[in-house]
């Protein structure tokens, strides 16, 4: 009788222990899940075109080599940056100097603008969304919080447009077709100064001129790991530039951070690298689909610009310029919509999806008036944008 209900007693506690584990997997699992969204997407993607179109010879000339090894050396340079806390300690400095609550604003968004030129969007906003919430719960200024997630996301994808290695669109479609830097920057120049006038304007009228407090942490950097780490940097630049071999990078720069810096190399955003290598697969496929070559190629011709705004907001902007570069060589005004589509839903972007779950990981349960807001200013930027670009192009 004892033996019996002892036994009882162990399939209840394995029961347990099993629905408890099985609970912790789900857990990671969804978490997994609602992190890398578009990477699943892609790879639901690629298989499904993979179905269609069995897998051959060809698939290895859908993968471009040079813009996969330049995001790799880009993220990996600017993680060690970070766990240096180069970039804010960067931006504090900045910040320290303005004393009111739009001032405050303006800073947080410019420094996101600029940090999306140098650093690429995604980490631009990883590195500087945290700030923006530092500075704005410490100021006692939450009510703006929203706003400035907001107005920081915009910048990041928009500010990123102006250079090649600033959206990882741009850095694809600059090496898919060749163009030069100066013709590069020149087409993007008219977008980028609207949509700086446009996100100032938005802080001006939003944010009130509250005196601020800020009090933080003075950090101190390591001179020669901060000076090994930019030398890397310019290196990995040089070879967006295609001043340098790109395998020159895909050596030296994990080579010098499994010394200094493991932890930086693991912190890399694989799954973004995945993305590509799906959508590689997908774009790769869809173009040897005649019925859809035909469509995209008949709509492309109609009018590439709004035709590629329009992606955007239905499959985000970087497979949006995967895929529809198969099916045009007006690079100009793909490169254009790819860019100014980046705003719109909160799936146009991969940076938008971030900001979203760094706003809720902050503030939960706030969701539904941060998507209402977003989608206010989102849409209404890409309406200003894209109608000024029909009428300059």
């Amino acid at each position: 009788m004892n033996r019996s209900h002892a036994g009882a007693k162990h399939i209840h506690v394995g029961g347990r222990f099993d629905r408890e584990h099985l609970h912790v997997v789900m857990t990671h699992i969804r978490s997994f899940a609602s992190k890398n969204a578009v990477m699943l997407i892609a790879l639901t993607l690629a298989a499904i075109t993979s179905v269609i179109v069995p897998p051959d010879a060809e698939y290895l000339g859908y993968f471009d080599l040079k813009t996969l090894t330049c995001l790799f050396c880009v993220l990996a340079v600017v993680c060690a940056l970070k766990n240096l806390r180069f970039f804010y300690m960067l931006a504090q400095q900045i910040v320290r100097m303005f004393k009111n609550a739009r001032m405050c604003v303006l800073a947080l968004v410019y420094i996101t603008f600029i940090g999306s030129m140098l650093i690429a969007n995604d980490m631009a906003l990883l590195t500087f969304l945290p700030l923006g919430y530092f500075v704005l719960s410490s100021t006692g200024k939450e009510k703006y919080m929203a706003f400035t997630f907001i107005m920081q996301n915009i910048a990041a994808n928009l500010g990123g447009m102006l250079t090649p290695f600033g959206n990882p669109q741009n850095l694809y479609l600059y090496t898919k077709y060749s163009i030069p830097t100066g013709e590069f920057m020149a087409i993007m120049a008219p977008p980028f100064i609207i949509s700086i006038a446009l996100i100032t304007l938005c802080c001006i009228i939003f944010v009130k001129k509250e005196e601020l407090e800020f009090k933080g942490e003075q950090i101190k950097l390591p001179a020669a790991r901060t000076i090994l780490y930019l030398v890397l940097f310019a290196l990995s630049i040089a070879i967006v530039f295609r001043g340098i071999p790109y395998w020159i990078g895909l050596i030296v720069i994990p080579a010098v951070l499994i010394f200094a810096d493991r932890k930086a190399l693991a912190a890399v955003d694989y799954p973004l690298l995945l993305t590509f290598v799906f959508f590689f697969i997908f774009a790769g496929n869809m173009a040897r689909i005649d019925i859809v070559r035909a469509i995209f190629s008949l709509l492309l011709e109609q009018n590439t610009l709004l035709f590629s705004v329009l992606s955007c907001q239905c499959i985000s902007n970087v497979p949006s310029a995967i895929l529809l570069s198969q099916f045009t060589d007006n690079y100009a005004q793909l490169l254009v919509g790819v860019n100014i589509g980046g705003a719109g839903t909160l799936i146009a972007s991969l940076a938008s999806l971030i900001t979203f779950r760094e706003y809720v990981k902050h503030n939960p349960g706030k969701s539904g008036k941060y998507i209402l807001l977003f989608s206010l200013f989102n849409f209404g930027m890409l309406a200003i944008l894209t109608a000024s670009m029909m009428i300059i192009m």
